[in-house]
């Protein structure tokens, strides 16, 4: 599960990229939203499994489904408008190192240690390395860096607010998130289903089918599953992964350009989330 979670995740930017070429980012966050509440859906009703009634359960799906889902899928769609999949992805390997932070602060016994603050240095030195050539040129991809490093802080939000939460049926907790993430696109961008389906590219209606079953759906299934089977220290394992996977995804299938400086990028990130992971000896 950890292998196939890996894998989607590693390549949803590249599907993303792909959407674009058509959809809006309002269209490819909003849409793959709705097809993920449509597969889990089914997957509910396939399991036997029951929605819970109305209550604090569904308070706490909406808040993960606009913080974890609707916010940074768009925010992410918006900055691959004018950076590469690959840069997105690099960028958010940024996501454990702020959950860092944000666990010393809301979280008990996840008080920060030296060698988790060197792991978050080296890792902001990494991003830096990208970010720093791009200020320079004063391209219109700052925003769009900007914007990924903000779905990052998200996810990590998402992620401290999931472990403060009741543990869920990964299939309720799944289909319930999903389903409050796609009525809310819904009222935000009601415009979004005005497109023709026949004039729609083959390879971006087909992108964004795949983002609405795989790294929205199944992804999120997995991830219950995962936490509650082998627990966040497991598949914080992925952390280290899904940014290589990303990155060079988009140069292997897109062609994108392998520049120096996001290599060494790419490995100061990761050595700072493994840093972080050290232990202090007593």
């Amino acid at each position: 599960m950890l292998g196939a979670l890996i894998l989607i995740w590693g390549t949803s930017f590249l599907l993303i990229n792909r959407s674009l070429l058509f959809f809006n980012p309002e269209q490819v966050a909003g849409i793959r939203l709705c097809i993920g509440a449509i597969v889990m859906i089914i997957v509910l009703i396939v399991h036997g499994k029951r929605l819970p009634g109305l209550g604090p359960s569904w308070l706490h799906f909406l808040i993960i489904a606009v913080v974890a889902n609707l916010l940074p899928f768009w925010m992410i769609a918006v900055g691959q408008t004018t950076i590469s999949s690959g840069m997105a992805g690099l960028l958010m390997a940024i996501m454990p190192l702020v959950t860092l932070v944000l666990a010393h602060m809301f979280l008990v016994d996840e008080c920060l240690n030296r060698f988790k603050l060197m792991g978050f240095v080296i890792g902001i030195s990494g991003v830096a390395f990208i970010l720093v050539p791009t200020l320079m040129s004063s391209s219109s991809s700052i925003v769009g860096c900007l914007l990924v490093l903000a779905a990052a802080c998200c996810y990590a939000i998402g992620t401290i607010f999931t472990k403060r939460l009741p543990v869920y049926d990964p299939i309720v907790a799944s289909a319930g998130t999903l389903i409050c993430a796609s009525l809310v696109s819904i009222f935000l961008w009601p415009s979004m289903f005005d497109f023709s389906v026949y004039e729609t590219p083959l390879i971006s209606g087909f992108s964004i089918v795949l983002l609405g079953i795989l790294p929205t759906a199944i992804a999120m299934l997995l991830y219950f599953h995962i936490i509650n089977r082998a627990g966040a220290t497991f598949l914080s394992n992925i952390n280290y992964v899904i940014p290589v996977v990303a990155y060079f995804s988009g140069a292997l299938v897109l062609g994108e350009i392998v520049m120096w400086h996001d290599i060494l990028a790419l490995l100061l990130i990761i050595a700072g989330v493994v840093l972080s992971r050290r232990k202090v000896s007593a």
